[in-house]
């Protein structure tokens, strides 16, 4: 008997060792084959007490046999009569679980659809999300997509944004990977798709970092890159080898772009002439060559320190808001960078801000920048990115033109690693007087 039970013990202690071993050394397939199925059976099984506790469930009448009372025995009673009632069919409120779907796999976690009851709406799912992930003891729980009288639920086992290694290069033109989204996925900013971007951000957030690994996305790219930096030049001058202008004044923001408004108008012109509504539609060897933009600290270009800047000040907004109105059928592309994004910088803040459907908000030190960034989509955007810690720089709240948004992280670029790749690939950066098609109002970046 005692060989039996110690047999069993070492037994026992093997299967948790070996448990322990996969889980440590291979945790996707113990996932795949253990975490999966058992949260699986767990999900189903408290599914209808969940769903009671955060207030997703509906009463409904339905039939049912019940009993017309119970024999009570007064307290006087020395003795209990026992009397037998008849079942009798009756409807009676009963609580009914939301219906789920199948659970299906992913690498962090688990996605389940659930039908809605009649009178839901997915807030009702976005309102009870946190306690869903209490219940089911997992990272979140967020409402990721939505049909009629559907709701797609999304869980995550531990948060992805931990640790972020991945290469900013896609290989893709006008595409990079700057990062990873809170769903495992890497985060690709396309800019074909989603043609202008605003990056907000405090010191410190990972606003820098992010234009660090788009510069080093875009570097190996035949690409023109034309830098706006008015901070004295110090954020942009480390890459001007890759960069085709380079403006570090107020006046040489109007002259570049003055520049950038000419070749739009000149692309226009060459698409009209041969029937095209964008230059991805014109023959190969009449296609100019696409150019981003690259803007730092966007309120250094709308400040007056004096009445005698306002014309500046106004020629510079209004040919940035052209550039962006018409710039993505003729592939210019703006990536504006800002730590304060305000309405009292003036209307033409609120004017670009509108022409930029991609958003990103890092940690911001006023509610104002972040209302900005992402106040016209979802709520729930705008309190996530109230929420970002500062120990977690280069986490941020990311939103597309689609409307959907997600937490993300930019992967770590030093500078030397931003710096090296703009050296590496400086014979890319197109002559500034040849892409325009005449003399230059402002100096190459590389002079």
């Amino acid at each position: 008997m005692n060989d039996h039970v110690l047999m069993l013990a070492v037994s026992a202690a093997v299967m948790v060792a070996g448990l322990w071993a996969w889980r440590r050394w291979h945790p996707a397939s113990f996932w795949y084959g253990v975490g999966y199925p058992s949260r699986t059976v767990l999900v189903y099984l408290t599914w209808a007490h969940v769903a009671s506790g955060c207030g997703l469930s509906r009463r409904r009448r339905r039939w049912r046999l019940t009993l017309d009372a119970v024999p009570v025995a007064g307290p006087a009673a020395r003795s209990v009569t026992v009397a037998t009632y008849r079942r009798r069919m009756r409807r009676v409120d009963v609580e009914r679980a939301p219906r789920l779907g199948w659970l299906r796999p992913t690498r962090l976690g688990w996605r389940v659809r659930v039908r809605l009851h009649d009178g839901q709406v997915p807030a009702d799912y976005e309102r009870a999300a946190e306690g869903i992930a209490h219940a089911w003891r997992v990272h979140s729980v967020r409402v990721v997509d939505v049909r009629p009288g559907k709701v797609t639920l999304w869980a995550t086992m531990r948060d992805p944004l931990t640790e972020v290694t991945t290469v900013p290069e896609t290989g893709e033109l006008l595409t990079v990977r700057p990062g990873k989204l809170e769903n495992g996925a890497d985060w690709v900013i396309d800019l074909r798709t989603v043609p202008h971007w605003l990056n907000a951000g405090a010191t410190q957030s990972g606003k820098s970092n992010l234009a660090n690994a788009i510069l080093k996305g875009l570097a190996p790219q035949p690409v023109a890159l034309v830098g706006f930096d008015l901070k004295g030049g110090v954020e942009f001058t480390p890459y001007a080898p890759r960069l085709s202008a380079l403006a570090t004044t107020r006046a040489e923001c109007v002259g570049l772009l003055g520049d950038l408004v000419a070749e739009v108008e000149t692309r226009m012109a060459t698409c009209r002439a041969h029937g095209a509504r964008n230059v991805w539609n014109l023959p190969d060897h009449l296609r100019p060559v696409p150019i981003v933009v690259l803007v730092d600290e966007v309120a250094e270009l709308f400040l007056m320190a004096d009445k005698s800047e306002k014309d500046q000040v106004a020629k510079t907004g209004t040919a940035l808001l052209r550039v962006a109105q018409l710039g993505r059928a003729f592939a210019v592309h703006l990536i504006v960078c800002g730590q304060r994004i305000g309405s009292d910088l003036g209307p033409g803040v609120t004017a670009l801000r509108s022409q930029l459907s991609g958003r990103v908000c890092h940690r911001v030190n006023d509610p104002e920048t972040a209302t900005m960034t992402l106040g016209d989509l979802d709520p729930a955007a705008l309190d996530a990115a109230r929420a970002i810690p500062a120990e977690t720089p280069g986490v941020c709240v990311v939103a597309g033109q689609d409307g959907t948004w997600h937490r993300a992280r930019s992967v770590y670029v030093p500078e030397h690693e931003a710096e090296q790749a703009a050296r590496t690939f400086a014979h890319l950066a197109p002559d500034w007087a040849d892409l325009i098609g005449g003399p230059p109002t402002i100096r190459p970046a590389a002079a």
